[in-house]
């Protein structure tokens, strides 16, 4: 008794009644080898399914539900600020990465290196100064408009039924943003670096019950050190990264899914 799947269908004699060019002859033999053994087609009837069902938008837009003609307020600025703070971000995510080339957080217990790689970005390498300034710009660009995203959100009533869980998600990314931007603040080491670090550290220790747990945990301890900023390097290069990028892939999918809240 053979384990082999049977072919439902005599593809090789259909293949031998058409008149195939040598490349489509290839391509069909290939396909088929590999549906015997990795059942390919299947998949793609999967994904042909999925992506019906997925560009069905839920509900339908004011503009589609009475049909209107006038789609003027798409072009409206504030309109485009969820698509402008993505921009900003992958700006800032790019130009950090170029950075990370350059920078060292701290060697041989000694957290000024920190300040010493900096310096060297921004005084001896090609563009250093542009490709910093640029990260910074666009980390700030991004903060606000986030913030107008949020506030637009909220004033043209977009966070109400069914798109509660949206908001939600936007909730935490502006907080991850905020985390976003602290954590980077810290990574320069100056004089401004050192302040706001303190400022964290104090209000952390203020927290009831778990605040001194909660100063090691984030801070390292009671005083900023070298704990501190690998502490704040870890969450700012290889934690935030990843969690931000897929959440906001979600919170686009959700919007692609349900439509935009236009106003009434």
């Amino acid at each position: 008794m053979s384990l082999e799947r049977p072919d439902e269908h005599d593809h090789g004699g259909w293949m031998e009644q058409k008149d195939l060019t040598p490349i489509e002859e290839t391509y069909l033999t290939v396909l088929m080898w590999l549906d015997k053994r990795l059942r390919i087609v299947d998949y793609l009837e999967v994904l042909e399914n999925l992506y019906y069902k997925v560009n069905l938008q839920m509900p339908k837009s004011h503009t589609e539900q009475y049909n209107l003609d006038n789609k003027f307020w798409y072009w409206y600025p504030l309109y485009a600020l969820g698509s402008f703070s993505t921009i900003a971000y992958v700006v800032a995510a790019l130009t950090g990465a170029l950075l990370g080339f350059y920078y060292a957080p701290a060697t041989a217990g000694d957290p000024s290196a920190a300040y010493n790689s900096l310096a060297m970005i921004m005084t001896e390498l090609n563009f250093g100064f542009f490709l910093r300034s640029l990260h910074r710009w666009s980390a700030q660009v991004m903060t606000a408009a986030v913030f107008l995203h949020m506030l637009r959100v909220y004033f043209t009533g977009a966070y109400k039924e069914p798109r509660e869980l949206n908001w939600i998600l936007g909730i935490v990314l502006i907080s991850l943003t905020m985390v976003f931007g602290y954590t980077g603040y810290l990574l320069t080491w100056d004089q401004l670096a050192y302040w706001a670090g303190q400022i964290g550290v104090e209000m952390a220790l203020s927290i009831p019950l778990i605040g001194q747990w909660v100063a090691q945990l984030i801070f390292g301890g009671f005083a900023l050190s070298q704990s501190t900023l690998m502490r704040m390097y870890l969450l700012h290069v290889f934690l935030l990264p990843f969690v931000v990028t897929a959440l906001i892939a979600v919170h686009i999918g959700i919007v692609w899914m349900q439509g935009i809240a236009e106003p009434h």
